[in-house]
Parts: structure tokens; C-alpha cells; sequence
């Protein structure tokens, strides 16, 4: 065997015991799965799974890595397009309520994963931490962007909204939830554009 045939065997050893993991952290949870079921679906030995990773937990980071790429490459897709700021915010909207309806759709990976891992020190919490952090981030400059004005509230606005319909998507009508969620955007684009009251602004004391 060639070295270049090696690597290539490895590398898809490795894409499907990732994939595999993937598909049954999401769907059952991380806890409730251990090394040896995803070594027989993956169809490969348990050498080559420590050959990859150094164990369950590294496999886990892996999972949360890949699914933090997927988000920051739809993200930056979109922003690539070049729209108004509004219609960026927009079009994130729809990228996650097109999710929630997705067929096999289980809620959030990263609020599912630290809901199993609630250990700050833990690497799979820090992971999920930085995701969010990042997440936070660009919408809130994506808001600012929207609004011409500073948008720390909406933006945790937004990213409030957006967990609450990752968890109710997966237990209730999910086309309701994609409709109340993308109204939920406009209502904080809305909130986003108007004026902060001024001084003069307070409605008089009354008699």
C-alpha cells in the first residue's frame, strides 16, 4: 500500500467514525453512547479509534468542532452574498428556522452537549462556551450593523430568541416555531432601528 493510499484510509477511517459519532451524539446524546457502539457502526477497530483520538472525550470536542464550522460557514455564506445589514440579520434567521424544520432535528448541539457537561473547567463546556461567545459576537455586530447603533441588548436579544426556539423545535409544531421565531427577528429589528427615548420623553406626572 502507497503512503498516499494510507493516508487516504485513514482519513476516511476517521471522517466515518466522526460522522458516525456525530449522528448518534446528536440524536441520543452523548452520554448514553460509548466507544464501542460507535466503533461497530463506524465499522472499524478500536486501534483505529485511539489512533484517531485519544478517547470518547476528544471524539466529543471533534463533533462540537465540526458542528461550530458548519455555523460559521452558513453564517459567513450569507454575509458573503453582500445584502443590507437588515436582510443579513434576515437571512441568519431563516438559516436557523430552516434547522428547526429540517427532518431529524433534535435542538441545539452545543445546549444539548452542555446540558451533559456542566463542569466550567470541562473541555466540552469550553467548547460550547467559546461557540457562543462567537455567536453572540456576530450577531450583535450583524444588529449593529442593521440599527447604525450599538446593539449589546438586541443582540442578546436575539440570541435568546434563537435558543428558546431550538428547544421548543423539537417539541412542538416546528412550522409554528419557524413562523414565531422569524417574527420574533423583525419585532428586534424593529426595537433595533427605533430611537432611544430622549430626556424629554417621559410622559408628565400626572395632576
Amino acid at each position: 500500500m502507497s503512503t498516499r493510499t494510507a493516508g487516504k484510509s485513514r482519513s476516511e477511517a476517521r471522517a466515518r467514525l466522526l460522522d458516525t459519532a456525530t449522528r448518534i451524539f446528536y440524536a441520543e446524546g452523548i452520554h448514553s453512547v460509548g466507544v464501542d457502539r460507535i466503533i461497530a457502526e463506524a465499522q472499524v477497530t478500536r486501534a483505529t479509534l485511539y489512533r484517531h483520538f485519544k478517547g470518547k472525550d476528544e471524539l466529543i470536542l471533534a463533533y462540537l468542532q465540526q458542528a461550530d464550522r458548519g455555523i460559521r460557514g452558513q453564517v459567513a455564506a450569507i454575509r458573503a452574498q453582500g445584502l443590507p445589514a437588515a436582510e443579513t440579520v434576515r437571512a441568519v434567521g431563516r438559516s436557523i428556522a430552516d434547522g428547526i424544520e429540517s427532518p431529524g432535528f433534535r435542538g441545539c448541539a452545543f445546549l444539548n452537549a452542555v446540558a451533559e457537561y456542566p463542569d466550567p473547567a470541562h473541555p466540552v463546556h469550553q467548547a460550547v462556551l467559546d461557540h457562543r461567545q462567537w455567536f453572540l459576537e456576530t450577531v450583535t455586530q450583524l444588529m449593529e450593523d442593521a440599527a447604525r447603533t450599538p446593539a449589546d441588548v438586541t443582540g442578546r436579544h436575539f440570541v435568546m430568541l434563537r435558543d428558546g426556539a431550538m428547544a421548543a423545535g423539537c417539541l412542538f409544531d416546528p412550522t409554528l416555531i419557524r413562523a414565531t421565531f422569524l417574527e420574533g427577528v423583525e419585532g428586534i429589528l424593529r426595537a433595533g432601528a427605533a430611537p432611544a427615548p430622549g430626556p424629554d420623553s417621559a410622559a408628565p406626572l400626572s395632576a
